[in-house]
């Protein structure tokens, strides 16, 4: 019997010949990924657990993204950003992104990407549920708690249970009102929140192929929704041109057998799908759009690690050209790389950055911002009586702010569309 991708990402990071699901390896971990959150506490357990006078494993293996709570006045966030920083300066890591400063990237899981640590065939770990958003490009990408995260600093090494995988196939193309946030939406009204624990999420099928890297990233991103360790899509031809061109090379691609075994397999046609959300208050809640257009809205959301990438952002702006926001409209592009390429970036005459301030929509700086609350100073959080249409990728209760507010998870299409029109609007009434 063959092996599944995640399962030969296994086997090779463990240094054995083959893994089987449900089996325990030690794996060799490639990359730790912390940041304002979670780094603080990890860093506590590790100087405790290991003493004061203790080295990190390997210190180029350490990234540190304060990205959550930072522009804020919030003493308790700032007082965490300080605590990376003199970590990182007593440690001399060259992996720390500080904030207020030229290195600062925005939100750890693009930044990732775009600094080049999302590498084939390798394992990261990091300190953040949506981690699983690395294994886009065919590599094993989860996310641990504190202390987990606090003995890979000390070791390197992490004792994983090898998952079962679960395929999901996309055939046919993806017709122009549909984008990846659709695609998962569907597949958690499927599953449920709870389907995919502990198991591999395997993308694949020709609209898969046809995605460009940070679409097929909003997919990954969300396998955490439905309770999965991982999610991940095999290198192509894509995936190898955006890894050239942030300068990584010399990695090692795995793909997966054709007999290998799968706890489940799940098969669409991208061309009969249609465009969804996700109702509150959860992202497995799902309803077509259609079915619950006209609801009224008092703002709308296009950020965050899900939805704040330059895609992202291209599919807002085909709705948001020419016209006006109807209701109030925040725009945040998840990395300083995507707010730079806002100016530069144009859609028919005019920049995506123009397209978004002539229609009233208000431009924040890069950051993870509303999609996990924050501070009461936090820019886009919801208060009570809000209903919230966003492209971030949770929507339980006080996610945004306010337990008393309402999300609804969407495309950028929908929520741009709604954002124009003020209540929740299929995008399929205003692409020209």
């Amino acid at each position: 019997m063959g092996m599944t991708i995640t399962e030969k990402i296994f086997a090779h990071a463990s240094r054995t010949h083959k893994v089987i699901p449900g089996q325990s390896v030690w794996l060799n971990v490639d990359i730790l990924m912390t940041h304002d959150v979670c780094g603080p506490p990890t860093i506590a357990i590790w100087e405790k657990e290991f003493g004061g006078d203790a080295k990190i494993w390997d210190k180029n293996k350490v990234v540190i993204f304060p990205d959550h709570y930072i522009f804020t006045a919030n003493p308790h966030a700032n007082r965490n950003v300080e605590l990376l920083r003199q970590f990182a300066a007593k440690h001399e890591l060259p992996n720390y992104y500080d904030v207020g400063t030229e290195r600062y990237k925005g939100v750890c899981h693009l930044a990732l990407a775009e600094e080049g640590f999302n590498v084939p065939g390798t394992v990261l770990f990091g300190t953040d549920s949506h981690t699983c958003t690395s294994g886009a490009f065919g590599m094993f990408a989860t996310g641990v708690g504190n202390t987990d995260a606090a003995f890979i600093l000390g070791t390197g090494k992490i004792w994983e249970k090898v998952p079962e995988s679960m395929r999901f196939i996309f055939n046919g193309d993806m017709p122009e009102y549909l984008t990846a946030k659709d695609l998962i939406l569907r597949i958690l009204g499927d599953i449920t929140t709870d389907g995919a624990t502990y198991r591999a999420m395997e993308f694949s099928g020709s609209a898969i192929n046809q995605m460009n890297m940070l679409e097929r990233m909003t997919l990954t991103n969300m396998a955490i929704e439905a309770g999965g360790m991982n999610g991940i899509i095999a290198v192509d031809d894509i995936t190898r041109e955006y890894l050239s061109s942030v300068g990584v090379s010399g990695y090692q691609e795995f793909t997966s057998d054709s007999d290998a075994e799968y706890f489940a397999t799940y098969t669409y046609n991208a061309n009969e799908l249609v465009p969804v959300v996700a109702k509150p208050h959860s992202p497995d809640n799902l309803a077509a759009v259609r079915d619950v257009e006209g609801t009224k809205l008092t703002k709308c959301y296009i950020g965050s690690c899900t939805g704040g990438k330059l895609s992202d952002f291209h599919y807002a702006a085909k709705i948001l050209y020419g016209r006006k926001t109807a209701v109030t409209t925040f725009i945040v592009p998840a990395s300083t790389t995507v707010a730079r390429q806002l100016k530069t970036e144009k859609y028919k005459d005019a920049s995506l950055y123009d397209i978004f301030t002539e229609a009233g929509a208000y431009i924040a700086e890069s950051s993870c911002a509303a999609c996990l609350g924050g501070p009461a100073d936090t820019t886009g959080r919801s208060i009570d009586g809000d209903t919230v249409i966003s492209t971030t990728n949770r929507n339980f209760p006080g996610r945004m702010g306010s337990k008393q507010s309402s999300v609804y998870l969407a495309s950028p299409l929908t929520v741009a569309a709604s954002a124009v029109t003020g209540v929740i609007t299929d995008p399929r009434d205003l692409l020209q």
